[in-house]
């Protein structure tokens, strides 16, 4: 994971989310040393459990009990927009706060659904905000131009599109594509880095990058 390291460090704010609880030394690390700390209602227990005061709690607010809206009511930024789930609430605040590097934590497991759900959300804020989503399995990256990515030989990688105009080329893996059009999710997946880095070129449209931490 220390491939990653030196590319995560730009990321100032760090978003906890509903899901899997943020586990392992990178994660930890990018708690400890984040100029801000954000998570959905749902997440702030996990962060408590953990010792982390965040600086902000978005949401509807309605998975804390009446005692934590007492005790921390400084830090509470509810939200009742039902047009929005709490992880579209927590960006838009990033966003009016001028926080625009992001990276997520416990926004996949627990539930596939949101995972897909998340993944989309993300897709379409890319635009206005450097953001990534990290699991604990790799980190999910969103880019609409053309991108080099430090990898490792062997490294696990998968392109998704979700938009069928976009245009894709592959360079430094293993399957390389040239100005081609994915119309299926699965098109560009399981593709494999060939050395330590690689890069993506997209032309009208946008695009998600999936590195494993491990081969």
């Amino acid at each position: 994971m220390s491939v990653f390291a030196e590319e995560l460090s730009r990321y100032k704010t760090i978003i906890v989310a509903n899901g899997e609880s943020p586990d392992g030394a990178l994660a930890m690390s990018l708690l400890h040393t984040a100029e801000h700390v954000v998570c959905c209602d749902g997440a702030f227990d996990k962060l408590l459990k953990i010792n982390i005061l965040p600086e902000a709690v978005v949401g509807d607010l309605d998975s804390l009990s009446v005692e934590a809206k007492h005790k921390y009511k400084s830090i509470l930024h509810p939200d009742t927009n039902i047009e929005y789930n709490d992880l579209q609430k927590v960006l838009k605040y990033c966003i009016s706060k001028y926080y625009n590097h992001v990276a997520i934590l416990g926004a996949s497991g627990l539930r596939e659904d949101h995972q897909l759900a998340n993944l989309s959300i993300l897709n379409m804020f890319a635009p206005q905000l450097d953001v990534v989503m990290v699991s604990r399995y790799g980190i999910f990256s969103f880019i609409q131009t053309k991108h080099q990515f430090v990898s490792f030989p062997g490294q696990e990688v998968s392109v998704f599109c979700l938009d069928g105009q976009a245009s894709f080329t592959f360079s430094g893996l293993k399957y390389p594509v040239k100005n081609r059009r994915f119309s299926q999710l699965w098109e560009g997946s399981l593709n494999v880095a060939e050395g330590d880095a690689f890069t993506i070129e997209i032309q009208n449209g946008r695009g998600i990058v999936y590195r494993s931490f491990e081969n």
